[in-house]
């Protein structure tokens, strides 16, 4: 009861100092340059969807593979090897991954999207391999007990019940990189990263709101969507304890 009522607290703290901003926003004409030139924001807009597209889908190509290859009885001794590169691919500050892929790779939007993606791995490896290994070892000697292959215990009693911590993983991972995806405009990745840093330049507020404001609806928007995904796809028995 207590943890719910500062859980809702929080929320509503945070809700009504969104609404603030909004409305401070607004009556300071702050989005103006985005409705005048709003054919050059869906430009942005659909720069910055594919970076975070790209470079997230990528992210969970190889993170999610990874975990379960390394929590497999013959290759866990890789654990710790994937493990500390995953880890140093994070450590690194965004900006010293985007100037060492830019001196690699030169500018432009493939260099962003490597970037970003060394950046997304950790998170999703992270709670992929914690997920799996969080699983009752009760419930794979049942399955093993049933005759259950390995590859079934891995797609019928495995993934099911680490489906939680995944996809927390994944959406941690996307919500951040909608945010580092700004930075790819320095390299010439484009994204709404150009109305802010151009806005910052110029000390425009109205070109600097602009490009952030959409980003944060952005990050909002598909951290619920993901939520309502997770919802739909992680068993009821998986999910923690709301009590």
């Amino acid at each position: 009861m207590g943890k719910n009522v500062v859980t809702w607290t929080v929320r509503v703290i945070v809700y009504i100092g969104l609404l603030a901003f909004f409305i401070w926003v607004f009556s300071n004409s702050y989005l103006n340059h985005l409705v005048e030139n709003f054919e050059e924001f869906l430009v942005l807009l659909r720069q910055h969807i594919q970076l975070v597209a790209l470079s997230s889908f990528l992210a969970i190509a190889v993170a999610v593979p990874s975990a379960i290859l390394v929590t497999r009885p013959q290759l866990q001794r890789f654990e710790g090897v994937v493990s500390t590169v995953v880890n140093f691919g994070y450590t690194i500050p965004n900006m010293a991954i985007l100037a060492l892929m830019m001196g690699i790779m030169g500018i432009g939007f493939q260099t962003a999207v490597v970037a970003l993606f060394i950046y997304s791995i950790l998170p999703i490896f992270r709670n992929t391999l914690a997920g799996i290994q969080s699983v009752n070892s009760n419930l794979i000697d049942s399955a093993k007990g049933m005759g259950f292959k390995p590859y079934q215990i891995l797609f019928k009693v495995e993934l099911p019940n680490a489906a939680y911590s995944i996809i927390a993983g994944i959406r941690t991972a996307v919500v951040i990189n909608i945010g580092a995806t700004a930075l790819a405009y320095l390299i010439g990745g484009g994204g709404l990263g150009n109305w802010i840093f151009v806005g910052i330049n110029v000390f425009d507020n109205s070109i600097l709101i602009s490009g952030a404001l959409p980003i944060t609806i952005l990050a909002i928007t598909v951290d619920i969507f993901l939520r309502l995904l997770e919802r739909k796809v992680v068993p009821r028995g998986a999910r923690p304890s709301t009590r």
